[in-house]
């Protein structure tokens, strides 16, 4: 059980530190599994489609394939979500990660078109399906069972650490990308240098999966379980009974939190290369900055969280994502003077991310978090995340470079109103409240 001083005077002890370091560390690896496909995007679109496709055909074609992970998600996150709620968060939280590197380790191994033919896309579509059903139970998991392990009061830098964690993943899948592009030659890279990130991502899954056997199930649900407390039937059924509120509110910031992460920090190495002409090695650079900053950002908004409240949080990082977003492209469209400054700034500016999660934990109550949380979370993502990379690269062909910032900005203002509302009825409540006594 979590140690008893900590509920009753807020502070993380030194058993709530270990374990979230350890699951943010295993959450780290995990997440460059799944990340680290798209940054590969350029090579694989030559590798596992003909030659005579257009090059942004199949760069298109990738991003649908990069896409059906998130498609997928909703499959795993419900399916593990529900037994989440009746067996324990942690077997769930053992089981993701293992699910993560066994496709990602045949990635590594895989034919190319010109060794397979169509049986290489097909391949690959498949065992991007799995990391999707993997990552669908894993993120959603790893932020309730860190936000029960913690007292209330900090709840918000829980998750907002393992989020953080989750995007030193995304900085690994990086550096990896930078590191291949400066050390081996294009022709190296299409002959076997894209299989390395994938095959040390296997390791790195397997790693994770004997990090996580030195963490504990969480007393939230130890004490669920001793008063015999745990949902009857399936929990999501009373997700769609009682909380639809909640559920349309999670949807709504996890849409804004898709198009931070997946336009800002995944797409935008690969669209400074191919629509502003950027070199790869000055394109990695910014991201490798720009992810190292959101790690930073995800931390600060947690704290942040904490001690002016979530909504409040939300509003002014939506604020700064929309400004930073646009500073950013309109730099890019302008020459690119300050690229690399200007993508650490809107790095930290998505570290607004971190309050996400809290505010979805804190949205259902114990017996059906990891159902109500991981199906809203994972159906938004199936939705808005894997619809963007293709959409985004029509945008840019239809409505021409700033479009990426447009979509950023739109996000931002879902979820600035999402705060505002929530700071609305909070008042409201109190309002009553007072009237009340």
């Amino acid at each position: 059980m979590t140690n008893s001083s900590s509920v009753a005077t807020g502070h993380l002890q030194r058993r709530d530190v270990r374990t979230l370091l350890l699951s943010a560390l295993g959450g780290a690896l995990e997440f460059y599994d799944f990340v680290v496909f798209v940054f590969f995007a350029i090579p694989l679109s030559h590798l596992f489609f003909p030659k005579d496709t257009a090059s942004w055909l199949a760069q298109l074609q990738v991003y649908g394939i990069f896409a059906a992970g998130y498609l997928a998600r909703p499959l795993g996150g419900i399916v593990m979500a529900h037994y989440g709620d009746k067996l324990g968060r942690k077997k769930m939280f053992t089981l993701s990660v293992f699910l993560m590197a066994v496709p990602t380790l045949g990635i590594g191994l895989l034919p190319v078109y010109a060794q397979a033919g169509m049986l290489a896309p097909l391949l690959l579509l498949l065992l991007r399906v799995v990391q999707g059903i993997a990552v669908g139970g894993e993120v959603p998991g790893a932020w309730v069972f860190v936000a029960e392990h913690v007292p209330a009061q900090r709840i918000g830098f829980a998750c907002a650490s393992l989020t953080s964690g989750l995007t030193v993943g995304i900085l690994i899948g990086s550096l990896v990308a930078a590191t291949i592009n400066h050390r081996l030659t294009p022709a190296e890279v299409l002959d076997w240098g894209w299989r390395l990130p994938f095959l040390v991502g296997g390791v790195f899954g397997f790693f994770a999966v004997w990090l996580r056997q030195w963490l504990s199930e969480t007393p939230v649900f130890e004490a669920m379980h001793a008063r015999r407390e745990l949902a009857p039937g399936l929990p999501l059924r009373q997700v769609f009974e009682r909380h639809l509120p909640s559920v349309l509110m999670s949807m709504l910031v996890t849409w804004m939190l898709t198009a931070a992460i997946v336009v800002m920090i995944l797409m935008t190495p690969s669209l400074v290369q191919s629509v502003f002409h950027i070199e790869p090695a000055r394109a990695f650079l910014g991201n490798n900055v720009a992810s190292f900053a959101l790690a930073l950002g995800c931390l600060c908004y947690g704290w942040l969280a904490d001690r002016i409240g979530y909504p409040h949080a939300l509003l002014l990082g939506a604020i700064g994502l929309l400004v930073c977003s646009y500073a950013l492209y309109l730099d890019l469209q302008a020459g690119a003077t300050h690229f690399v400054a200007l993508y650490a700034l809107t790095g930290f500016s998505v570290g607004v991310v971190g309050v996400v999660p809290a505010l979805m934990v804190v949205a259902f109550p114990p017996a059906i978090r990891f159902s109500g949380l991981s199906f809203s979370y994972n159906i938004a993502y199936a939705l808005f995340g894997g619809l963007t990379p293709p959409l985004i690269g029509l945008l840019v062909q239809r409505f021409g470079v700033l479009a990426p910032a447009h979509y950023v900005a739109f996000t931002a203002v879902i979820g600035a109103t999402v705060a505002a509302w929530s700071i609305a009825a909070r008042h409201v409540g109190h309002d009553v409240a007072r009237v009340g006594s």
